[in-house]
């Protein structure tokens, strides 16, 4: 692990090898939680929020397209679900494996410089409006060649080769 976080070390390893708890992650997140969640919308948080994930090094290159009613909240969730603290693995704990290339994309950001995600609320819509707002914006980030790791993207990639 790199030295973006200041752990201590077990006793019986080297300096050089720090023990990453899940204490030390969550302390890392709410650090840094408050600069993590944006939006840029333009419009009052009622309903449910379209967002993008992205890499805070590159906020303008979208790599997850989303949709919650409860932002904050849903940021948290997709940081857990990648379990940082575990050795550096495949995430095999991610029960649909369609989901894993999210959680390794998550996992490689923190092990490189303890970054995390960032999430940019795009849109507030109504729910029964989500689904199809999601989509849209899954299919104009594939036009725009975004390097997505939704699921869906593969089957509207396919969709748009048909166009």
């Amino acid at each position: 692990m790199s030295s973006f976080l200041e752990l201590p070390t077990a006793p019986d390893e080297p300096r050089s090898s720090p023990v990453l708890t899940q204490a030390h992650v969550a302390r890392h997140v709410r650090s840094r939680l408050p600069g993590l969640l944006l939006d840029d919308s333009g419009a009052t948080p009622e309903g449910v929020a379209i967002y993008f994930l992205s890499d805070p090094r590159d906020v303008r290159t979208v790599r997850y397209v989303g949709q919650s009613r409860a932002p904050r909240r849903r940021l948290l969730q997709h940081i857990a679900a990648a379990r940082l603290w575990l050795p550096h693995e495949t995430p095999w704990w991610v029960k649909s494996p369609r989901l894993r290339p999210l959680y390794g994309w998550i996992r490689k950001m923190f092990q490189e410089e303890g970054r995390l995600p960032v999430m940019l609320v795009r849109a507030w819509v109504s729910a029964p409006q989500a689904r199809d707002v999601e989509r849209a914006h899954i299919f104009d980030c594939l036009q725009r060649q975004q390097p997505l790791l939704n699921f869906e993207s593969e089957l509207l990639q396919r969709q748009l080769l048909l166009l």
